[in-house]
């Protein structure tokens, strides 16, 4: 019945846009890093409050038994009560700057929790325009080869025709049922394909498993845009990218490890104060009067000087240099990562629209030659294996043609992305 209600809920034709504010919204992996970062807040919470005093207060009450000799020799069973009440603070005064750093790092933590977050957001958005695009793609194939299997169908009406008359061979007649059979095969294929491509997108957007939807046609899809230099789009990616800011952060995150490592080495100046009272069984004295009697006040400055720590200090000292180290390794490779991605997103897209050109130009000339293939057959003056021929040519140019059109338009579209263009179709 949840399911049912949470099925209503959801709309029956997606834009590209609703898949991506979906995502953003619902994505199980994105919760899981918002929550991530909420967790980083409270730590940074926690820091600052290490700043601050503490209070503690404690209360202990006791009793106790146990035969009294007395001077008449008696040794009673007596019950004694006593109680211990007290209230404890402390402070840390000087640490280094061990607080401030840390106070510091959880900071930017917080950040490289948030750019984990936009990280991922980039990585859903390719996906999911990725697959999009794949289901259009997969529709339009399916218009196509829907109108070529009409077109295979009335062949083999009309062949059937010439072959009653006795115009064509059997081996004609056969050759084009052979076609139509392995038009509609295409068409399977097609809708299988699609098919497919919508169980992919249901899946990155999380979608339940009864849920039918559809998706918007764009009116018209860009294949081809103006491309920009290389090393444009590579500094601009290096300036914005999440995953570069994670790596800049992830070096000034270790050096404030080292920084905590090398405020051990300093003292630890600390101030306390305590409150109490205590009271013990006493026929002379009250109970109200013997805590007014013992009542206590202290306060005072702790000194903690590191003399020998066994090589810890050193050792953290150390680690944490190779730490930083590391960081810097990281946020390298980082860098070459994402050049060598932006790189390989920059030839995609000219080799993706080179494809597209030189497909637009082959449909063209296949087209028309499988239209005259088409005009002898009606005429009945077609060479069967030339027409076959000239169709199965304007097939394969066709798919290669649909194809190329969706590729360029992927390529083109997560190039910009890189410079910080939103997806738009």
């Amino acid at each position: 019945m949840a399911q049912d209600s949470s099925l209503a809920a959801l709309p029956a034709t997606w834009g590209l846009q609703d898949c991506l504010d979906y995502a953003m919204k619902y994505n199980l992996q994105l919760n899981s890093l918002r929550l991530s970062r909420m967790s980083s807040e409270q730590d940074i919470l926690l820091s600052r409050a290490a700043r601050l005093p503490n209070l503690t207060g404690s209360a202990t009450q006791s009793l106790s038994g146990g035969k009294i000799t007395t001077v008449t020799g008696n040794t009673p069973y007596e019950l004694n009560a006593s109680g211990n009440y007290s209230v404890n603070s402390s402070m840390v005064i000087f640490q280094g700057g061990a607080l401030n750093y840390d106070i510091r790092q959880k900071n930017l933590l917080t950040q490289v929790a948030g750019l984990n977050i936009a990280q991922q957001v980039n990585d859903i958005t390719v996906l999911i325009t990725q697959a999009y695009l794949n289901i259009l793609l997969a529709k339009e194939n399916i218009v196509y080869v829907k109108d070529v299997v009409t077109t295979s169908a009335a062949q083999v009406k009309q062949g059937q025709q010439f072959y009653d008359v006795g115009t064509i061979a059997l081996k004609d007649l056969a050759e084009l049922q052979s076609q139509l059979a392995n038009d509609r095969y295409l068409l399977v294929t097609a809708e299988n394909q699609h098919r497919q491509n919508k169980l992919v997108l249901k899946q990155l957007l999380q979608l339940p498993s009864g849920y039918n939807f559809e998706i918007n046609e764009p009116d018209t899809l860009l294949a081809n845009a103006e491309v920009l230099p290389l090393q444009q789009v590579q500094d601009t990616a290096y300036a914005n990218r999440p995953e570069i800011k994670s790596g800049e952060l992830g070096v000034e995150i270790a050096s404030l490890d080292l920084a905590k490592a090398k405020a051990a080495y300093w003292p630890t100046l600390s101030a306390g104060g305590a409150l109490g009272s205590s009271y013990a069984r006493d026929p002379g004295y009250t109970y109200f009067k013997q805590l007014d009697n013992n009542f206590y006040q202290q306060i005072g400055l702790t000194l903690s000087v590191p003399i020998f720590t066994r090589r810890v200090n050193k050792t953290n000292v150390e680690k944490s240099k190779i730490a930083v180290d590391q960081s810097r390794l990281v946020l390298q490779d980082t860098k070459t990562n994402l050049s060598q991605t932006v790189e390989q997103a920059y030839i995609n897209v000219q080799n993706a629209q080179a494809q597209y050109d030189a497909a637009v130009e082959q449909l063209k000339f296949t087209q028309e030659s499988y239209r005259i293939a088409t005009e002898q057959l009606k005429v009945g003056v077609a060479n069967m294996v030339d027409f076959l021929q000239q169709k199965n040519l304007y097939i394969q140019a066709l798919q290669s043609y649909i194809q190329s059109k969706y590729n360029a338009a992927l390529t083109i579209r997560i190039y910009d992305f890189y410079r910080g263009v939103p997806v738009k179709l």
